[in-house]
């Protein structure tokens, strides 16, 4: 598997942070059953960058903590696209770094716990799930809360 991390922000990401977005994107593999090698691009930006990016791809002209954007459907009959090693490319995360700090000290907690609450909520968006309809975000937050407990992240 190919995990891409782009710090696109002035301050570094610790090891720390890097480790658990890589270890909650294998733990929400392994939680899905997802077998298959691939690719997964994580970017690391600031309120402004995602701000942008949410007013281009969204038309949402505010700053938000993640966004998801798969390359997969999961439709039947669905090709996916390959890198050069042969593994499928799921998609893209981008992730605020500057908000995960303010919501990790919002809800209390570590921003280690926020980065992997983040990972493994645009991991399951690349995986194929949505939180559009209230049956689909019980089913999405459930499997979140699993994902970071199986992981030792729970709920501080």
């Amino acid at each position: 598997m190919t995990i891409l991390i782009d710090n696109r922000t002035e301050e570094a990401l610790s090891l720390e942070h890097s480790q658990v977005i890589e270890k909650i994107i294998d733990d929400s593999l392994a939680y899905e059953n997802f077998t298959k090698p691939c690719e997964v691009s994580i970017s690391i930006v600031d309120n402004e960058e995602i701000r942008q990016i949410n007013k281009q791809y969204r038309g949402i002209d505010g700053a938000t903590d993640v966004l998801s954007f798969p390359l997969l459907t999961f439709e039947e009959g669905e090709r996916p696209d390959f890198n050069e090693k042969n593994e499928v490319l799921l998609g893209d995360i981008i992730i605020s770094l500057e908000r995960a700090k303010e919501q990790a000290e919002e809800y209390g907690h570590s921003v280690k716990r926020e980065l992997a609450f983040l990972t493994a909520h645009s991991m399951l968006h690349l995986l194929g799930y949505d939180h559009m309809e209230e049956e689909e975000e019980k089913e999405m937050f459930q499997k979140q809360r699993e994902i970071l407990n199986k992981a030792g992240i729970p709920r501080e």
